[in-house]
């Protein structure tokens, strides 16, 4: 299809569909949008079109039905990683050594961050159901008892 955006309307919501790709245009329509939001006190459909360049999935190999020359084509004229870069290089504000000061400034407090949660011990499983509702439906209580009783016939397998 052509999108969702043009599913807003029919929804009674203020719709906007922006370059993806592009940080500028995607921080101005949500700037808009919000301006909106707050103004009317109603919601704003944002579609932000973009271009998947990687697999949907560890298990996918998206060469089998797109070609590679495509992907590549995308990737040199319009990633927004390498559009922002060229952006900034472009008017001196970024170079390539403070770029990789930065990769590795933030590789770094990413580990940090992964071993700090990895130190952390795990939800109760009943957490999956909180803070989802006020008042938890029917159609949730009966999706965790079936849960519960899943895990209590197969105790082994979790």
């Amino acid at each position: 299809g052509d999108g969702i955006v043009s599913r807003g309307p029919a929804y009674g919501m203020a719709s906007i569909r922006v370059d993806g790709n592009d940080i500028f245009a995607v921080h101005a329509a949500v700037r808009e949008a919000r301006a909106y939001a707050l103004h009317h006190s109603a919601p704003v459909l944002i579609e932000a079109m973009t271009y998947r360049q990687g697999h949907h999935s560890t298990s996918d190999d998206s060469s089998r039905y797109r070609d590679t020359k495509e992907l590549q084509s995308i990737s040199d004229t319009a990633d927004p990683l390498k559009r922002l870069s060229a952006f900034l290089e472009e008017h001196g504000w970024m170079d390539d050594a403070s770029a990789a000061a930065i990769r590795n400034e933030e590789r770094k407090a990413v580990l940090t961050s992964m071993e700090s949660a990895e130190k952390r011990g795990k939800p109760k499983l009943t957490t999956l159901f909180e803070d989802v509702y006020y008042d938890k439906p029917g159609h949730l209580i009966q999706q965790e008892r079936q849960l519960m009783e899943h895990i209590k016939k197969y105790p082994n397998q979790y």
